[in-house]
């Protein structure tokens, strides 16, 4: 799956355990910019230097997978379930500023003013 939009928050490495680490990613999602979606996505293990070279306000593509796991607690019994959006690839977007767009380039405008040569029009 994939995704595009706006980064708005980058955590630091989390180290749950000695074999285990995390890095987590808010996307700014505005596919109705009126309200736009902060969607929570997490690269884990040697995923997490994806977002190194990413900054808070980057456009991206991230690439992800949709993972569920159900948790059951023993003392009361009661099923839980959880989802994660594992990103396994991101790609920063090239996005001009509208100051840094370039201007499209015209051919110089013609001389259409008339002229002694051009009195040969049968009109």
């Amino acid at each position: 799956m994939d995704i595009k939009g706006k980064v708005h928050e980058i955590s630091p490495v989390i180290t749950v355990s000695e074999k285990f680490k995390k890095r987590e990613l808010i996307l700014e999602y505005a596919e109705n910019p009126t309200y736009p979606e902060f969607v929570k996505f997490e690269a884990v293990q040697d995923k997490v230097n994806l977002f190194d070279n990413i900054k808070i306000g980057d456009q991206v593509e991230l690439f992800f997978n949709l993972r569920g796991r159900a948790w059951t607690d023993n003392k009361t019994g009661k099923t839980s379930y959880f989802n994660t959006l594992a990103v396994w690839r991101i790609n920063p977007l090239a996005s001009l500023s509208p100051a840094a767009q370039v201007a499209p380039e015209y051919a110089a405008p013609a001389d259409l003013s008339p002229s002694a040569e051009d009195d040969d029009l049968p009109f």
